[in-house]
Formats: structure tokens, sequence, C-alpha cells
């Protein structure tokens, strides 16, 4: 079996060592099985994994929550240069059926 090319890309590539550093604080946090601590991930269940995975969201989302009740200006951030996206103009002429 091939090893599989990652689609997902960082939006900034110098956070890549943070976010490692932050997947092993979720995996440990949940007493995960120890063979998350060689780098590698392929020998973990995909229930283990998910779980990973959402305890990060479940950590950045309580962190942006604490940012935005303490008064943060938080705005998002977005590869495109601030288009403006009219999805009506995109979606044309469009009359439903009676």
């Amino acid at each position: 079996m091939s090893v599989r090319n990652n689609g997902n890309q960082l939006v900034n590539p110098m956070a890549m060592e943070a976010m490692d550093k932050f997947k092993q604080e979720a995996a440990q946090e949940l007493n995960v099985s120890d063979e998350y601590k060689s780098g590698y991930w392929g020998n973990m269940t995909s229930r283990e994994c998910g779980a990973v995975g959402g305890q990060m969201v479940k950590k950045m989302i309580e962190e942006m929550e604490n940012q935005l009740a303490n008064g943060a200006n938080i705005s998002a951030q977005t590869n495109d240069q601030e288009q403006d996206y009219n999805l009506a103009n995109k979606a044309g002429n469009y009359q439903p059926q009676q």
C-alpha cells in the first residue's frame, strides 16, 4: 500500500512544529495508545485519530470563545484578496419552478 500524500496544508508552514506539539498534547489528554509518540500515526485506529482531531478542534473553539469574550477583535483571514462574493450574481437569473 502506498503512502498517501496529505492534501491538508497549513496556512502558515512555520506553525508545523506548534501544531505537532498541539496534536501530541491532545493525544496525551485523551490517553490514546502510546504509538503516537514515535511521530507515526499510521498504526493508530481511525477512532483514536478522530478523537485527537476532535479534541484539537474543541480546544481551538474554546480558545476563540475566550478571546471573543475578552473583547478581542478577531477577523477571519483568507488567502483570497478581499473579494466580494455575491452568490446571487454567480447563480445568475434563477427562476424557481411553480
